[in-house]
């Protein structure tokens, strides 16, 4: 299985490219994305993402997606090669993107963005949602 997830903050606008082919728009960014901890004494890291979008999906990224707005990724991890023009081999390592989704909270003025926690039907720790009531009475546990 070859399954991405990731939520990050754009680094760059997303570039748009055609391809010569079959003219098939391809909009690429990266994303930072902060590792889950830090070394005490130190700032929190991130790893820096290469994402690939085609077609729809690409076109929706180009439109919407802007530097510094936290985003939701899922898609595939895909590596390739090439030789450049004097023979030397290139490797490159990206997440192909086959879901994107808003991962920002909503501002005043922004209408109809799903948020990357409302697609999955989860939400953020210590925010369980009206339908999940967190007792602290051990009496009812089924254990």
């Amino acid at each position: 299985m070859n399954k991405v997830i990731l939520m990050g903050r754009l680094t760059r606008d997303p570039e748009v490219r055609y391809t010569q082919t079959n003219n098939t728009l391809v909009a690429s960014f990266s994303l930072a994305v902060n590792r889950r901890f830090a070394r005490q004494g130190e700032e929190r890291q991130a790893d820096f993402i290469n994402i690939v979008a085609w077609s729809k999906t690409g076109e929706f990224c180009s439109k919407y997606f802007k530097k510094g707005q936290q985003v939701g990724v899922i898609g595939r991890l895909q590596t390739r090669n090439w030789d450049d023009d004097q023979g030397v081999k290139h490797y490159v390592t990206e997440v192909v993107a086959e879901e994107v989704y808003f991962a920002d909270s909503k501002r005043d003025g922004e209408v109809g963005n799903a948020t990357f926690e409302n697609a999955f039907g989860t939400t953020t720790p210590g925010n369980m949602g009206s339908d999940f009531e967190v007792t602290s009475s051990t009496d009812d546990l089924p254990f």
